[in-house]
């Protein structure tokens, strides 16, 4: 399994004689301007290019952000690590175009090469649109559910899942037909992932932080023939590519 992407927002190569504006909340740019002035700003921990605006977070809260997004990697680290060819990202910087360079709180996509849509640039960062993103919002008035909602519509993120802390719900969006239409609750209201077989979660335990009974659900989904069979079809390609690549 290939490394995980953690990475800062890229910063600009060159020196200019000008002094550079710093971000702020608002600001309307182009990403390489975006880019530039981040550049500019090593003391800066995150920043956002939305739709051609600049979102800077406020600082993070333990309990309404910090523990809920640690919750969240936990509930992918073991999906990624029994699924070969299936990579992560936490907070790393996704370039979708060129209105649009977000830092989700976590990502999951499918490897390059194995049918996956976002690629890892020469350097190192996400280019395109990962096939699932989730984020951790205080509620539905956050910009996640509007702004950014529309930006990962648009670009074809094809799953989004958004915590809203305070509202102690769980919205896990499908892309159908170019919108974003909620993932239906099976039996006991356990939601699947349409895009990665396997991927289950009941979001109760989640939202009460109860991870041991998160990973339970989830090690059945593990279990499951649907995602024995994705796993064998990644490993399939993996093998073909590599043959390929020997050749």
């Amino acid at each position: 399994m290939m490394g995980k992407v953690i990475a800062r927002s890229p910063r600009a190569k060159g020196t200019d004689p000008k002094p550079i504006p710093p971000l702020q909340n608002g600001d309307r740019l182009t990403r390489d301007e975006f880019e530039r002035r981040y550049e500019a700003m090593p003391e800066l921990r995150k920043a956002e290019l939305v739709e051609g605006v600049v979102y800077l977070p406020s600082p993070v809260k333990q309990n309404q952000h910090g523990r809920p997004h640690a919750l969240v990697i936990n509930w992918l680290v073991p999906y990624t690590a029994a699924t070969p060819g299936v990579d992560f990202g936490c907070e790393s910087t996704v370039r979708l175009d060129r209105d649009n360079e977000p830092q989700p709180d976590a990502c999951l996509f499918i490897m390059p090469g194995l049918g996956g849509t976002a690629r890892i640039s020469e350097d190192d960062y996400l280019e395109g649109a990962p096939e699932l993103i989730a984020e951790i919002a205080a509620t539905s008035a956050s910009y996640d559910l509007h702004p950014k909602l529309a930006a990962y519509r648009r670009t074809g993120v094809r799953e989004y899942l958004v915590w809203r802390v305070l509202d102690r719900e769980i919205d896990w969006f499908a892309l159908k037909r170019g919108e974003y239409r909620l993932i239906p609750a099976g039996p006991k209201g356990v939601l699947k992932s349409l895009v990665f077989p396997g991927l289950w979660l009941d979001p109760s335990p989640l939202i009460r932080g109860d991870l041991k009974e998160v990973l339970r659900v989830l090690g059945r989904g593990l279990r499951s023939p649907e995602h024995r069979a994705f796993a064998t079809r990644l490993e399939r390609r993996g093998r073909r590519r590599r043959g390929r690549d020997t050749a």
